[in-house]
């Protein structure tokens, strides 16, 4: 089975049961809720999961694009892929265990003919948080389950989310794939890395919320969100020992193949670079392509991605590719990809444009690291024949040299690096930027405080102001907002002016005092666009979407919460103005008391 052919299974098995077919949205989360990136499919639907009215109804199915970069070094073996397609359906407070899990059993059954026989489940054993899922338990053995194929594991195994520090979450039930493997042990189970049990999919039941002191509240609204892996699914359906022998990337290994003149699968260490090549290249290709751009930087998302491509090129050189060589895999998988996400077609020129620039960034960056790698074995005594792990660790963090890098150029001089020192001062530096981006990212609009809904209110009057008096064109490019404070930011190739600052903060505070209703309204995206609303037109032709009005002060299409009239806000002041990155401007403003 190829990717095109299951997704339409999955889309229209879920079409035929009562779900409206939605578009997937950006990789980048709009307002920047907790995470860089969107990191499975229930996370742009949250404030719909919290209690928001969807525009197409209780039951939805989508295919998600989804980015997760926590095993990054992972990359390389059979499964682990920075970029996946998660197909996803979810009920808004409608149906409950009893369909999902009959539907799970169904489509894996009977559409995928998966032999019942080799299927194993997973549920919650409970603890204090919540009890023993001996329902969803049930409903398997009537489905045709046998209780020696159901196993009960605790919360690591069988809890799912929040997808940031707080919201929805809830315990899940998750179905494997028995490999026919011999148990490792009699306590072998799907909690196991032995390789017996493969995961294909999960139903996670969301009936709490959880708060920013950690504790765990009933969800007014009980949903089910449920995940199957796009890449593992087709692994595991043809039979195939990794996620790279897949119509996904095999085309990208055939022409990294062709481009570096060996053979895949032949030598360990070339397998592996091919891999960490194909799959780094079509996550860049898909961020540079996105519906709300990033481009590589030192910070936040663009961070990521000049890691991934600078990774590529690391290992680009491991098997003698040329320079243009990322480019051509970037076009092929533009060409995958342009029909089912437009997007991507869309802006090819752009993801080339950038791809080749980061890597002719990166070379010249290289030549500074041997120079520097070179300087630094100069200072070293002569009876001193080992790197230290410090010394290793700042050119990777100031030249971005790869330890590998640094390893195999102390060998050929006849040098050792210390590695564990390397890897100690790398996890002190993890540490300081996973607190970092804690800081950085907690609240969100998953937080759905009174403060941060009055704010987000607040955030489209901004973006109305400076359109209105800096710069018709003006977009925003991402935005993070807390119950203290937002920031927003937006394409300007200069600071503002005070005067343009005062003049905003007028135009805002203008809107506030006109004590204006915030109406929300259901339309298509053409009705949108004839009305004027502004935001990112990610939705299919003919797809409903939620579009906020404030009065003639603002119409923006967005997924909310807001509040009720803007005469609950306060005060807007700016408190800060400065540079994001090239050709962006960033603002954090507050709300007053008046």
């Amino acid at each position: 089975m190829d990717s095109v052919t299951l997704r339409k299974l999955y889309l229209n098995f879920f079409k035929e049961r009562g779900h409206a077919v939605i578009s997937g949205a950006s990789l980048i989360p709009e307002n920047d809720p907790t995470v860089l990136f969107t990191t499975a499919g229930m996370h742009p639907l949250v404030p719909y999961l919290s209690g928001e009215k969807h525009p197409q109804g209780k039951r939805l199915t989508d295919v998600q694009k989804c980015v997760r970069t926590g095993d990054i070094d992972e990359v390389g073996d059979a499964t682990h892929c920075t970029f996946f397609e998660m197909l996803g359906n979810w009920s808004l407070g409608d149906y409950s265990k009893k369909e999902a899990i009959s539907w799970s059993y169904e489509f894996l059954t009977q559409v995928l003919l998966i032999d019942p026989s080799r299927l194993a489940v997973s549920v919650f054993a409970g603890d204090e948080t919540a009890p023993r899922d001996d329902e969803a338990a049930s409903i398997w053995e009537k489905c045709g389950i046998s209780k020696d194929r159901i196993f009960f594991l605790p919360r690591k195994n069988n809890w799912w989310g929040p997808a940031g520090q707080t919201g929805p979450c809830g315990t899940d039930t998750e179905m494997f794939i028995d490999t026919g493997k011999p148990k490792c042990s009699e306590d072998c189970s799907p909690a196991c890395d032995c390789g017996k049990y493969i995961e294909i999919w999960n139903d996670v039941f969301m009936q709490y919320d959880k708060q920013a002191d950690g504790s765990f509240r009933p969800l007014a609204q009980k949903n089910v969100d449920t995940g199957m892996g796009l890449e593992r699914t087709l692994t595991i359906l043809n039979g195939y020992k990794s996620v790279y022998e897949t119509d996904l990337l095999r085309g990208a290994i055939g022409k990294l193949e062709e481009l570096a003149g060996k053979k895949y699968g032949e030598d360990e260490e070339v397998t592996k670079a091919m891999r960490i090549i194909a799959d780094h290249i079509r996550t860049a290709t898909m961020l540079l392509g996105d519906q709300r751009g990033v481009t590589p930087s030192n910070v936040d998302q663009g961070y990521v991605l000049r890691r991934l491509i600078r990774r590529a090129v690391r290992f680009g050189r491991l098997i003698g590719l040329k320079e243009g060589a990322l480019s051509e895999i970037a076009k092929l998988y533009i060409e995958q990809y342009k029909d089912i996400y437009p997007e991507i077609g869309e802006n090819a020129e752009k993801i080339v444009s950038e791809l080749d620039k980061e890597v002719e960034r990166f070379s010249s960056v290289l030549q500074q690291g041997l120079k520097e790698f070179e300087k630094v074995v100069g200072y070293l005594p002569e009876n001193v024949k080992r790197l230290s792990g410090k010394t290793a660790f700042k050119l990777y963090d100031t030249y971005g040299f790869p330890i590998e890098m640094t390893v195999e150029l102390a060998k050929e001089i006849g040098y050792e690096v210390d590695v564990e020192g390397y890897k100690k001062a790398f996890e002190e530096h993890q540490q300081k930027s996973h607190a970092g981006a804690e800081q950085r990212f907690k609240g969100g609009l998953q937080d759905n405080t009174v403060e941060v809904t009055r704010l987000h209110t607040a955030t489209h009057l901004m973006n109305a102001a400076l359109r209105t008096i800096v710069d018709e064109n003006i977009r925003q490019k991402g935005s993070n907002i807390t119950a203290e404070r937002l920031r927003f930011d937006f394409n300007l190739d200069r600071p503002l002016t005070q005067e343009e600052i005062r003049k905003i903060e007028e135009y805002v505070n203008g809107a506030i005092d006109a004590k204006v209703d915030v109406v929300c309204r259901e339309m298509t995206v053409p009705e949108a666009k004839a009305m004027g609303a502004i935001g990112v037109f990610d939705s299919k032709y003919g797809e409903k979407v939620k579009v906020y009005s404030i009065g003639d002060y603002s119409t923006e299409i967005c997924g909310g919460p807001h509040a009720a009239n803007t005469g609950e806000l306060g005060k807007f002041r700016i408190v800060k103005e400065q540079s994001s990155s090239a050709g962006v401007r960033r603002i954090k403003a507050v709300l007053e008391n008046k």
